[in-house]
């Protein structure tokens, strides 16, 4: 889909910025940890879950007990060390504190590893659980219709895993850094109270300050989210595109538009960088400073011997935890700016997806009944934003093993009708009599063709199916394309077939899973419009033997002859159906009623040139099968005859002409 830049949301005020924020937070989270509709997750994965929690808490909390029983051991060691000059004593003290350090490093270890492992679990549910919203009801189709949703992709392939993993970094953070500095602080306090209070005020003030940096942040990263995803569609749009823009020479173009993208990228990423400077001042600034005002209040205390070295040190040293678990705050808080950017977007996509996959309310859709045949009663077909009527109250019926050819000029709904048959757009009135959707396989104009082995091509989208290499390749001779394993290894072999395959290779390619699946019913949208008159000949042959109920779009007059039933739009939304004999009678006389003056000013070269190329019945038997003798019981009769080449002529009994002319 085309991309759109998508502004960021107007904020209104922190708070309630705040509570969207938290909203949106449960709406991810919800589902995941606090299931409330039956199958959304099993009993047993939740108490998984929570076990895992619980278990990562308890770590942080053993952590912290360590770090803070390792400040006095220190404390007891340096008081060791300087003032009882005791050996055995600093043995058997720094013994306790190696082991403290060892259980630090453990737990340190093992709290990332629960922490990382909570956070897969839930990306790979969570990826699951939009990837199903996506898929469900057509909602990947429909979404593309939003014109606020941008890049759904990379929403789904870039953006959900930042979520689980930011969200369990910054809450195991928080609660880890958060208890050591009420523990720290407690230790202060137990040493010098002014500095414990100085602290404690230090802290709520530039928690203000951190907060009110992070909101510019939040802005900053969900432009430099956006510009990203913009960046890598148009380099994505190059790649599908590549043959289209060689063929036009657009490679300057492509450039300047790349380089706008970029250029946008770059100027995010700059903002990005200055506000990080600025953070990175304010957080050594910050830390640097409540050390400087430890040293300026214990020093004194010291030298009146007030408190003792060891003293000093533990108080330094909570101070320096204290101080580093603010700045990790401070910077996780930075790091939330980008983590609520990804929280709105994938808030935002899901409710879209579950948008559209509803049904309007309010609004007339054409029902759809399930039958074993095709069937319109009284159908009004409207665009999906109902701004435009295709076709208007169509009713006709097509029986089992009956073709009917949809013509009508450009841009005036043959493929809307295809659309509406596979519940692709309902907007209207009336009914719609189908079979199920399974007993049907639609073949568009250009194929599409999956990542897979040759093997899976044929056998989509039932790929499950069991046939052999012998079958495989009897299918390949049936559509012309017995040379294609001569390309390729085995059956087995997976190369990137939309680049090596020609779109006239690609749509037998089609027409060969048709004979794999052998559906009860087919859909054609110009699916052999890259091909010749005789490998299209070859195919329909092949199509009308499977006894296949069959459905196509086409301007080709050749298709007039696998089809029994025309059913021709116009451009004010009406409608005709009629045999294909009746159509080619009618616009043949159309052609011959038109008064002469009009005929002479719009095609008067023409005629001249048919009359010219006037064929005897001798050379339309080389041009078809048929023998003298059926062709001049044609002409008597006044039949028309179409040739190999997909041309049809009736014959002029005119005794001026006497000649077949083509229509």
């Amino acid at each position: 889909m085309q991309t759109q830049v998508v502004q960021a949301k107007p904020s209104t005020n922190a708070f309630s910025d705040f509570i969207q924020f938290w909203q949106d937070i449960r709406a991810i989270a919800g589902p995941y940890w606090y299931p409330t509709k039956p199958g959304q997750r099993a009993f047993s994965d939740v108490i998984r879950a929570w076990g895992m929690l619980i278990l990562l808490i308890l770590l942080i909390f053993a952590l912290v007990a360590a770090t803070t029983y390792n400040s006095f051991i220190h404390r007891y060691l340096i008081d060791v060390i300087i003032q009882e000059k005791d050996y055995s004593k600093f043995t058997y003290t720094i013994s306790f504190y190696a082991v403290g350090l060892v259980l630090i490093t453990l737990l340190v270890g093992f709290t990332k590893f629960i922490r990382k492992q909570i956070s897969l679990d839930w990306y790979q549910w969570l990826d699951n659980h939009i990837l199903n919203k996506y898929l469900n009801n057509r909602a990947y189709y429909k979404i593309n219709f939003k014109a606020d949703i941008d890049n759904p992709d990379q929403r789904l392939s870039q953006e959900i895993e930042p979520i689980t993993s930011s969200a369990l970094s910054f809450s195991a953070t928080l609660l880890e850094k958060a208890l050591e500095m009420v523990t720290f602080l407690i230790v202060v306090w137990s040493i010098s109270q002014q500095i414990a209070v100085a602290l404690l005020i230090y802290t709520i003030i530039g928690n203000f300050i951190a907060v009110y940096l992070n909101r510019e942040l939040i802005k900053i990263n969900q432009a430099e989210l956006e510009s990203k995803a913009d960046y890598s569609y148009c380099l994505t749009h190059v790649r599908n595109h590549a043959e289209s823009i060689a063929f036009f020479q657009g490679e300057k173009q492509e450039l300047n538009i790349i380089q706008r993208r970029f250029s946008i990228l770059i100027k995010n990423i700059k903002e990005k960088i200055n506000w990080e400077r600025n953070q990175a001042i304010f957080n050594r600034g910050y830390r640097g400073t409540i050390e400087f005002l430890t040293l300026l209040v214990l020093a004194p205390l010291f030298i009146r011997d007030e408190i003792d070295f060891g003293q000093i040190g533990q108080a330094t040293t909570a101070c320096y935890f204290f101080a580093g678990a603010l700045e990790e705050l401070i910077a996780e808080f930075g790091v939330s700016g980008r983590f609520s950017s990804y929280v709105q977007r994938l808030s935002d996509f899901s409710d879209a997806l579950e948008a559209v996959a509803k049904q309007p309310e309010n609004v007339g859709t054409i029902k759809t009944i399930e039958e074993n045949y095709f069937a319109f009663e009284n159908v009004t077909l409207q665009t999906p934003n109902y701004e435009q009527v295709i076709v208007e109250n169509l009713s006709l019926a097509v029986q089992p093993g009956e073709g009917l050819l949809i013509v009508g000029p450009s841009g005036r709904g043959k493929s809307s009708m295809l659309r509406a048959i596979a519940g692709l757009w309902n907007a209207g009135t009336g009914r719609l009599v189908r079979p199920p959707l399974k007993e049907v396989l639609f073949l568009p104009q250009r194929p599409y063709i999956i990542l897979g082995t040759l093997r899976e091509q044929l056998l989509y989208p039932k790929t499950n199916r069991q046939l052999t290499d012998a079958e495989l390749k009897e299918v390949l001779q049936q559509v012309n394309l017995q040379n294609l394993l001569s390309r390729v290894e085995s059956f087995d072999t997976e190369v990137p077939w939309e680049n090596i395959l020609s779109l006239g290779e690609q749509q037998r390619l089609a027409f060969a899973r048709l004979l794999v699946t052998n559906p009860r019913f087919s859909i054609l949208d110009e699916a052999t419009s890259a091909l010749d008159l005789k490998n299209e000949g070859n195919l329909y042959q092949q199509l009308q033997e499977t006894k296949t109920t069959f459905i196509s779009v086409g301007h080709r007059e050749s298709l007039f002859n696998y089809h029994q039933w025309v059913l021709e739009l116009s451009q004010d939304s009406s409608w005709q159906l009629m045999t294909v004999q009746d159509y080619r009678n009618q616009k043949t006389i159309n052609i011959q009623s038109t008064p002469n003056n009009e005929l002479k000013s719009q095609s008067q070269i023409l005629t001249e040139r048919i009359t010219s190329e006037g064929l005897s019945h001798k050379v339309i038997s080389k041009l078809t099968n048929y023998s003298i003798s059926t062709i001049r019981s044609k002409a008597s009769k006044g039949d028309s005859i179409t040739t190999r080449d997909g041309l049809t002529y009736r014959y002029d009994k005119n005794p001026s002409v006497l000649k077949w002319l083509r229509v």
